[in-house]
């Protein structure tokens, strides 16, 4: 090659400063490398006083260099540590000054949370989907209930602060405890037993769905799909009350009613005992005023009964019978005393006539027969007015024998229903026990019924 031919070569050469290669390398890296997700394990964690984290990202075959600056790691809600596995989104570029391939990291998470983040947000779609957080298929809490059985670890704070609310709060409540794990294998299934176990025994009013705080991991049992169709194909109302008010797992969404924590789960479910007594004190007072105003009423009601049975009592009819005679006593009188008048002025014509014709024989005889059916009148008239007075008081005596107050005097008595005030007439009328109100001739008294008797002799 001669000397022309290598001055053309060299003159046709790009030639780059280290600063610029490692920048164009940068500017490529970031054009072809858009924020993605990266899983591996912490090491070489370094925490400098400038606030940013330093650290390496490695797996079994390989590490890279990794920054997380101060403004984004102001958030993470945990300790990054050697050994710690973790998912981080980052952006792939270049330091310059070293020409060092590294990842800016923008968030960091411990690993498997955001797998399982992905599966919650998957289920909780799809459960919405189909139905089972609507507000229409939730169930109604009893005001009172009598039994809940609480589902949760023996062992667990959740169910100290259970009981501790219970018993403050409403302590005639009865309380099953069914011990669960509430985290780790196969915890879910026994959640799904409990709750299948309850539902068959049909003994509780509602199931408390209960147990602490804690990460994603240890509330991934009530994150099942298992879980959340058991609670919704439950029978009895389900309260859940899991972990802390920021935790929502699937069983809150699907559960008739979700308290924030386990110990709000025993507010929720329970009246507050001072609260009942209040109540109770009221529906007392109303309850008393209604009876006192059904009393007054009854109490008019018989008063106006016994006014009208006063009226048709036979005291009544018998005094308007003699009132009655009386008047035809009266009467009686009247016209005998009109008769009499009426004699005396026809013996007064009589006399008249007598003098007019001046026989003394006739008239003496005459007088004498006039006193003769004078005293025929009189002795005619006393006697009619006898039988008429003998035939009152034999009537008088017929209405005393047929009136009940007759018969009593003679030893017999009326009994009655004491509640019903229905006269008694045979013992398929009275029950053992029952009060029952007896009229004697004179006087009232109460009695209670010991024994029945069907009033049959035996032959």
């Amino acid at each position: 090659m001669d000397i022309e031919q290598v001055t053309m070569d060299f003159e046709e050469r790009e030639i780059y400063t280290v600063q610029q290669l490692n920048r164009e390398v940068k500017q490529l890296l970031q054009q072809n490398f858009p924020l993605l997700w990266v899983e591996g394990e912490l090491s070489n964690v370094a925490f400098p006083a400038s606030g940013h984290i330093y650290f390496s990202l490695k797996d079994t075959q390989a590490q890279v260099r990794c920054a997380m600056f101060r403004n984004a790691n102001r958030l993470l809600p945990f300790q990054p540590e050697d050994g710690m596995h973790v998912l981080v989104r980052a952006r792939v570029g270049v330091y310059e000054p070293r020409g060092e391939y590294q990842l800016t990291v923008e968030h960091m998470e411990e690993a498997g949370v955001g797998v399982l983040q992905k599966k919650y947000e998957e289920l909780k779609h799809k459960l919405k989907l189909e139905g089972l957080f609507d507000t229409e298929n939730k169930q109604n809490l009893p005001e009172y209930p009598n039994v809940v059985s609480i589902v949760t670890s023996a062992s667990g704070a959740a169910i100290c602060d259970i009981l501790s609310v219970l018993n403050r709060r409403y302590p005639l409540l009865r309380i099953l405890i069914y011990a669960v794990p509430v985290q780790g294998e196969n915890s879910a299934e026994a959640i799904v037993d409990a709750i299948q176990t309850i539902n068959k025994s049909k003994t509780s009013d509602m199931i408390l769905l209960a147990r602490g705080g804690g990460s994603i991991e240890d509330l991934w049992s009530f994150n099942e799909e298992s879980v959340a169709r058991s609670i919704f194909r439950s029978q009895i109302p389900i309260v859940t009350g899991i972990g802390h008010e920021v935790d929502f797992t699937i069983a809150d969404f699907v559960a008739d009613l979700r308290a924030p924590t386990p110990s709000a789960a025993a507010e929720l479910i329970t009246p507050h005992q001072d609260e009942l007594s209040e109540s109770f004190q009221q529906f007392e007072s109303t309850f008393m005023y209604l009876i006192n105003d059904l009393i007054g009423t009854q109490h008019q009601a018989i008063d106006r009964l016994f006014q009208r049975l006063e009226l048709l009592h036979p005291k009544q009819t018998i005094l308007r019978k003699q009132e009655h005679l009386i008047e035809l006593q009266r009467r009686a009188y009247s016209a005998v005393r009109l008769n009499t008048s009426e004699l005396s002025n026809l013996l007064n014509e009589l006399t008249l006539k007598l003098e007019n014709q001046s026989p003394k024989i006739r008239i003496s005889e005459a007088k004498m027969k006039l006193l003769q059916l004078q005293k025929q009148i009189y002795s005619l008239v006393k006697t009619k007015l006898q039988n008429k007075q003998q035939a009152l008081h034999g009537l008088a005596r017929t209405l005393d024998a047929f009136s009940p107050l007759g018969t009593l005097k003679r030893g017999y008595a009326i009994a009655s229903n004491e509640m019903s005030g229905q006269i008694l007439r045979n013992t398929r009328q009275i029950a053992i026990n029952d009060k029952i109100s007896v009229q004697l001739a004179e006087g009232q008294l109460t009695a209670r019924v010991e024994k029945k008797s069907s009033g049959k002799s035996k032959p």
